[in-house]
């Protein structure tokens, strides 16, 4: 005899085998435990031969004196400071490259695919050659060309190159006005962040009131030209620049020295992404319809203002998906910095595993260091992403 809560036991586990939802579930639980299972299988077997060879898996050797020196830091540092402020110093080395590159890597992609749209045959042409030039050439090949080719054909000191009073250049790297304190740079970067931000938020309201109450928005117009003033206003006259000086007989003093390695894979690594980035903005400028650039030209709109106006902010939706990859490819391709002696994240990574005989402790922080880098990237992409989406009503 077979009781009812038997019954209904027996048949609730038959509907719940059958539900899709639970097998969905189920299979992402057994996944998970599966990785955790190999993952720990893999550590520990990792441990014991480490711990057999004498050197037990561990991060200890951090605190350890690095022992050696490194060329150029943007924070301060001295040979006897422990492994792991040296991996700071190859870290922030690595970010000034990043932000630098990211920043000028879209102002020229952008450029370059907006331009093989252009009328003019002669612009046209350079953008098409530019794109098809540097794309089909390594970027290991690119570096040595900038750092042996371009900065290394530089003159002397003794013989430098004065531009506009303001810069100088040698076979020893550029050097540019720079403000006279690392507060006062802080305070600009901080100003400049801000007024971004500011103005974002302010445009997307305006085209919020735009699209609800088809009114102009012209006091967000105004805020937005406001806070351009006032960031401009403190970048100018607020941070103290000091300007580089030639010194009589060869050399710089004051300014910023922007050393030939990193001027190098600066530029290579601007240069070659940009070329990827300038198809993307192509491709992003080709999937708006014809309709809007008639639509455009019917309202007797000029093609610069149609571009601005009303085809680049639809091809947005397009181009900063893949804009996301470019800017992580970027990240990454910042290791080969080290082939031009460029003091960045991998090339201390690599002295500190010479030197400690811990090579899988270093590049476990060093592909953990890469992947919150690329993560950070990815959030920030995806919420601008959301931003430009189409809203539906």
């Amino acid at each position: 005899m077979v009781s009812n809560s038997d019954h209904e036991t027996s048949f609730s586990l038959k509907a719940l085998l059958r539900d899709e939802r639970f097998w969905k579930i189920a299979f992402q639980v057994i996944t998970l435990l599966v990785v955790v299972l190999l993952f720990a299988f893999f550590i520990g077997n990792l441990n014991r031969n480490l711990t057999r060879q004498g050197n037990p898996f561990g991060f200890g050797f951090l605190v350890n004196p690095a022992g050696f020196s490194i060329g150029e830091s943007a924070i301060k540092y001295q040979p006897q400071d422990p492994y792991w402020k040296a991996l700071m110093v190859g870290l922030s080395n690595t970010i000034t490259l990043i932000v630098a590159g990211i920043v000028f890597t879209t102002m020229l992609g952008v450029a370059a695919g907006i331009a093989s749209f252009s009328q003019n045959w002669l612009l046209y042409k350079l953008s098409r050659i530019y794109v098809g030039l540097v794309r089909n050439v390594p970027l290991l090949l690119q570096l040595f060309f900038w750092y042996f080719a371009v900065y290394g054909a530089l003159p002397r000191p003794e013989d430098q190159i004065q531009a506009l009073n303001w810069f100088f250049l040698n076979n020893r790297g550029v050097y540019v006005p720079w403000p006279s304190t690392a507060a006062l740079a802080l305070t600009g970067l901080a100003a400049i962040t801000i007024g971004i931000i500011m103005a974002f938020l302010l445009w997307n309201w305006r085209t919020k009131i735009r699209v609800e109450t088809a009114t102009g928005g012209q006091a967000q117009l105004y805020g937005i030209a406001g806070l351009a003033v006032i960031v401009l206003l403190i970048v100018c006259f607020g941070l103290n620049w000091q300007a580089p000086q030639g010194v009589e007989g060869g050399g710089v003093t004051g300014g910023l020295r922007l050393s030939r390695e990193y001027v190098a894979a600066l530029s290579a690594l601007v240069f070659y992404t940009s070329a990827f980035v300038a198809e993307i903005v192509r491709a992003g400028i080709q999937s708006v319809s014809k309709g809007q650039w008639e639509a455009a030209r019917s309202l007797g709109i000029p093609a610069g203002a149609a571009m601005q106006l009303v085809v680049f902010p639809q091809a947005m939706r397009v181009i900063i998906p893949p804009m996301n990859s470019e800017y992580m490819n970027l990240t990454k391709n910042t290791s080969l910095a080290f082939a031009v002696a460029f003091p960045e994240m991998y090339s201390i990574a690599t002295t500190t595993y010479n030197q400690t005989g811990r090579p899988v402790e270093v590049f476990v922080v060093l592909m953990a260091t890469y992947l919150l880098m690329c993560l950070l990237i990815t959030v920030l992409m995806n919420q601008l992403n959301r931003a430009v989406q189409f809203k539906e009503r």
